[in-house]
């Protein structure tokens, strides 16, 4: 009777582990494991074979080696975790708090994510009201003129903040969008202080919205989560006072991505 290491990858129909599922085993221990030898016996492999696989691993930056010799995380699978998150996570664990929003406020609430110099909406909700905004799932929207884009950028440097005018410029979308950087610095210094930012039907004519920033496990404000309605139905100062209920939803989906203030 044979037995078989703990760990240690299960054997092909000739015999013997093929190559993939070596490297795998290997890929999961180092993820988890800093040292050489600890690596070794849990994945169960010759230390010949670990250190091959190893190397290829940091040739390829998904493992990098440390100043004391140990093994940590590469830059490419740190990379590709945080592409994971952005792409899955916030759009499964923001939807149940972005429908108990729109039932509560009864507006259009949208969640988006930064990708580049624009936002990327990745929920709408629509309420039961008879119209719908002019937006969509997937369409990519300006940062200087829009809720979202604001509190994104609020969290900016000026030095960041110069860089990104330069690159994006700052078109007019409407009469009311923010054209020169000195207005929309003071305009982001305010929101970063009041922690909710204001569309002034700067990017669509006669819809407002107010936003509030998400923040991921790091902190970082890569999303905003926004509520969005007509001006004629809305005064700004009722736009203003939905500010209280989209910061309490943006916190509850920044805490659930796991950021802990």
């Amino acid at each position: 009777m044979t037995t078989q290491t703990p760990g240690a990858p299960s054997a092909s129909p000739s015999g013997t582990s093929n190559a993939s599922e070596k490297t795998l085993l290997v890929l999961e221990a180092v993820l988890t494991h800093d040292r050489f030898t600890d690596v070794v016996a849990a994945t169960g492999l010759a230390k010949a074979t670990v250190h091959r696989i190893l190397m290829t691993l940091v040739a390829r930056e998904f493992v990098t080696i440390s100043e004391a010799g140990g093994y940590l995380p590469g830059p490419k699978i740190l990379s590709l975790a945080g592409a994971v998150l952005q792409r899955i996570d916030i759009s499964a664990i923001a939807q149940p708090f972005v429908d108990e929003l729109v039932a509560k406020v009864h507006c259009t609430v949208h969640v988006g994510a930064a990708n580049g110099d624009e936002i990327i909406y990745l929920i709408r909700s629509d309420s039961d009201k008879p119209y719908q905004m002019p937006s969509r799932v997937g369409h990519a929207i300006p940062m200087h003129s829009t809720g979202i884009g604001k509190v994104v950028l609020s969290s900016y440097s000026d030095e960041a903040l110069d860089r990104f005018a330069a690159r994006a410029g700052l078109p007019a979308l409407t009469e009311h969008t923010i054209t020169d950087i000195e207005t929309l610095r003071a305009e982001l210094h305010h929101v970063h202080e009041v922690g909710y930012a204001r569309d002034r039907e700067e990017n669509v004519p006669g819809i407002g919205c107010v936003a509030a920033p998400i923040r991921d496990h790091t902190g970082k404000v890569s999303y905003g989560l926004s509520i969005s309605t007509i001006t004629l139905e809305h005064s700004p100062e009722q736009i203003d006072a939905m500010s209280v209920d989209a910061i309490a939803t943006a916190d509850k989906i920044s805490r659930a991505l796991g950021w802990r203030p």
